[in-house]
């Protein structure tokens, strides 16, 4: 078998001292190196964030993965893109390395590929820190007192929109993935959440994929084709 290194990282110190998303990280990779012909002979863990292109100087656990990898002529495997990074900056210094790298949710993406998922996820996250802050800040126009519970139907209001948005935008993230794995033979709701899960993909909210939230997200995506077409 191939050797390979596995790098595994969540961004706080809580979920690093419970192990909250390792094990699930650790299972994804599991699973692919065996159906891959890898051997993972080092796993390597840190609790750092992930954010920004100069990510690298702020992990040197990362860093080590990369210097060993290239020493032992191996790959590094991430369970997911966000794993590794959600900036296009930071990707396209990575790939500039020469060290191969793979994301076991998606091991047939090229290049062109990771740079579109990391901008997809770039301007997400992105887009949900403005519309949080452009939320909060329409409340405090209105003259709500934040955190007074006399307020709360309308901050509830205000809470749903932004969540409804989120969740359309989630969708359109998914999609592509959700066409790959129907294009590639799997067809029923279940089924595909299945794939979902055993890819480690999760949902909006950060769960489990079932029948219904498959459903959820397709019926989204021909509610979104019909109001393009009106």
């Amino acid at each position: 078998m191939k050797p390979a290194i596995a790098y595994l990282r969540v961004s706080t110190g809580k979920q690093g001292h419970s192990g909250l998303g390792l094990d699930a990280q650790r299972a994804v990779i599991t699973a692919y190196a065996l159906t891959a012909g890898y051997e993972v002979v080092q796993w390597l863990e840190e609790v750092e964030t992930g954010k920004g292109s100069n990510a690298l100087a702020k992990r040197p656990i990362l860093r080590q993965a990369f210097c060993e990898a290239k020493r032992g002529k191996m790959p590094v495997i991430f369970a997911n893109l966000g794993r590794l990074a959600r900036n296009v900056a930071f990707i396209s210094a990575l790939m500039e390395t020469k060290v191969p790298f793979v994301i076991a949710t998606m091991p047939d993406a090229t290049p062109v590929m990771l740079h579109f998922y990391a901008a997809m996820a770039e301007q997400e996250a992105r887009d949900i820190s403005q519309r949080t802050t452009a939320a909060l800040a329409a409340l405090k126009a209105r003259g709500v007192v934040l955190g007074n519970r006399t307020n709360l139907p309308e901050a509830a209001k205000m809470g749903l929109a932004v969540r409804q948005t989120q969740a359309n935008d989630f969708a359109r993230n998914v999609l592509p993935i959700i066409h790959q794995i129907r294009a590639a033979g799997v067809e029923g709701y279940q089924a595909i959440a299945e794939t979902l899960n055993a890819r480690g993909i999760k949902t909006v909210r950060g769960g489990e994929w079932f029948a219904q939230s498959v459903k959820n997200v397709l019926l989204r995506d021909v509610a979104a084709n019909i109001g393009n077409k009106t």
